[in-house]
Order: C-alpha cells, then structure tokens, then sequence
C-alpha cells in the first residue's frame, strides 16, 4: 500500500538567520541554509500567521465581505480574517475577535475547517479557516477604520459561492480555500471538520517566540 498523500517536515542546517527589514505587521527574513550539499541563500516573509472564518447561517448562505487591498489595487470579496498579532492568544479565540469586528457576529459553533500556507516559496505564513455556526448579533457594534470603514457585507448562498470561485471571478485565497472546503465537507456530511481547538503545528512562528 503507498504511504498517505501528505507534506512531510524538512529539518535542515541554518547557519546564518537574520531580520534584514522590519516592518509594521510584517518581517523579511535571510536565512543560510545548507541543503543539498551547497549552501543556499533565502529571503521570505517572516510572518505571524492569520486566522479566516468561513461564517455559515441555517440557510447555508455564506457571509462575505468586500473590502480594499491596495497590493493588488482591488476590493475583494473575502471571510472575515485577521492576524494572530496578540502575543499567547489562541488562534480561536483571535478568529472570534475578528468575526466580532469585522461582521458584527457571535457564533455558537467553531470547528476548524481547513489550514494552508499562502506562499511557501516566499513567505512562511499559515493561515487556519474555521467554520462559524449558529450565528446571532454581536451584543455591540465595532468601530472600523481605514480600509474596514466601508466594508461591505453579502449574504451568499455557498453553492454561488463556489461557482464564482470557478467561474474566478473571487480570488481572495481565504475565500477560495473556504468555500471549496466548506463545499466537500457538507457532502461528506461535515465528517472532515476538526475540533475547534485541535493543535496547530504548521502554524507561523508566534508572537514573542525565539528566531533561529
């Protein structure tokens, strides 16, 4: 029988680690690493990791929220989401904060729904979607700012959804790895859901942590 399709860890040499610039929310790091039998140089993202929330109402509709990302000079169509930028605050717990602020909601439910790196070759970001459900208002409504001053919100049914990821006229990778997910899972009957505070160890080095 061939093994599971799964990635596997890599421990190599890093000779020589470095911060080269420090951003705002953000870090690029230059390791030296020693692979393959030569020494190689990387520079990459030095991330914190971020958390999305694929919300899902009784009526299997999905909320989205379209707000500006000025990288890509778009307002996209997107989860909920947010970084993990608290020092010690479980991922969770930061995904309930985000859907408090960013959509005015509670859920009663969370179960984690999918995780992946959002550019491996570049930058060691994790993120972790969970699914929300049994949703009901916040007990107060947050005050946005700069680019989430005029979020715009959209109940979405999830099969539409999905067609507007393959039709690709959605790209947000949160939104896409979401929807898609959410999608699979409800045929399986929700069977591929994990407990909302199964352990992370792909996560992105964590607020406060040690660097190489």
């Amino acid at each position: 029988m061939p093994e599971p399709l799964q990635d596997d860890p890599a421990e190599v040499d890093v000779t020589r680690s470095e911060t080269v610039y420090e951003g705002r929310v953000w870090n690029i790091r230059r390791d030296e690493v020693s692979y393959g039998g030569e020494s190689i140089v990387r520079e990459y993202m030095d991330h914190t990791g971020a958390v999305a929330i694929l919300a899902l109402d009784d009526e299997e509709r999905v909320l989205l929220i379209k707000q500006y990302r000025h990288p890509v000079r778009m307002r996209e169509w997107e989860i909920p989401a947010g970084l993990l930028d608290i020092a010690e605050e479980h991922p969770l717990l930061a995904a309930q904060r985000e859907l408090t602020e960013e959509a005015d909601l509670v859920a009663g439910r969370w179960d984690v729904l999918g995780e992946f790196y959002t550019t491996p070759g570049g930058s060691d970001e994790a993120i972790r979607i969970y699914l929300a459900r049994d949703l009901a208002p916040a007990p107060e409504v947050f005050a946005r700012s700069a680019e989430e001053a005029d979020i715009e919100v959209r109940w979405v049914p999830l099969d539409e959804v999905v067609d507007a990821v393959l039709d690709r006229r959605v790209q947000n990778p949160s939104l896409v790895v979401g929807v898609l997910a959410a999608h699979v899972s409800r045929g399986r009957g929700w069977e591929t859901l994990a407990p909302a505070d199964a352990p992370w160890p792909r996560r992105s080095r964590a607020i406060g942590a040690a660097t190489t």
